[in-house]
């Protein structure tokens, strides 16, 4: 599926309208001589240079605006283009937003080895991600999908371990 192209806009980036990689893709594209101006408060903004329109946008919708072919071409991390299985073509890693995707237990819990959360429930926003790497590994667990703030869920009772993205040591 292809958008049907508005006669004003040849191209149109997805980015991300706030987040981790919000500023260094800003850079990125003013540092190619890409100019706009108003991208904090606006959804869509119109470049002064190209005939190129940027929509800003949740991370998590960029892969299939790009799939649906709504957008021409996005900025996202990898965690999210492998959540949403999206068919789209990686064209180049950039080497910034770098974070991984850990799994996370309270101390006492005694879950070491992944053969250790068969039968348990992990809370995540990336049940995806999480369920291919432990049915990879022939071990069954239940997900408890969460958008935010999956910190808490074992403290509540509503899952035994978290998964998610850990960029800082002090997550």
């Amino acid at each position: 599926m292809t958008r049907s192209k508005d006669s004003s806009t040849s191209l149109r980036i997805a980015i991300q309208k706030s987040g981790r990689l919000t500023e260094k893709t800003v850079n990125l594209l003013h540092g190619i001589g890409i100019e706009f101006d108003n991208y904090k408060r606006n959804l869509m903004v119109k470049t002064r240079n190209f005939d190129v329109e940027l929509l800003l946008l949740r991370d998590d919708d960029i892969p299939e605006y790009v799939q649906d072919g709504i957008c021409d071409l996005g900025f996202v991390g990898a965690n999210e283009r492998a959540e949403k299985n999206a068919d789209v073509s990686v064209l180049r890693g950039l080497n910034y937003g770098r974070c991984r995707l850990s799994i996370a237990v309270p101390k006492n819990s005694g879950l070491v080895e992944p053969e250790d959360f068969e039968g348990k429930k992990i809370a995540t926003s990336y049940p995806f991600i999480t369920e291919q790497f432990f049915k990879e590994k022939g071990i069954n667990v239940e997900f408890v999908e969460i958008s935010g703030a999956v910190e808490i869920t074992p403290q509540l009772g509503v899952a035994d371990a978290i998964e998610d993205l850990v960029s800082t040591v002090g997550t």
